[in-house]
């Protein structure tokens, strides 16, 4: 058997299940239950400084 129809034969039927299973997979870990508070921290990055504007840096230079 050649080299090409092997991957190629390797490609539609083993690697087309592991890439299914780590997508599978990373679904999972992100909607586990534990994970919810640190991607809550991370979605509110942009609002932290809402009550009043962050501190120019370059007019302290």
């Amino acid at each position: 058997m050649e080299t090409y129809s092997l991957l190629r034969e390797f490609a539609d039927s083993w690697m087309l299940l592991l890439l299914f299973c780590i997508f599978v997979g990373i679904g999972i870990w992100a909607f586990r239950p534990g994970g919810s508070k640190a991607f809550e921290d991370t979605a509110n990055i942009p609002f932290r400084n809402d009550d009043k504007p962050a501190p120019d840096r370059e007019a302290k230079k």
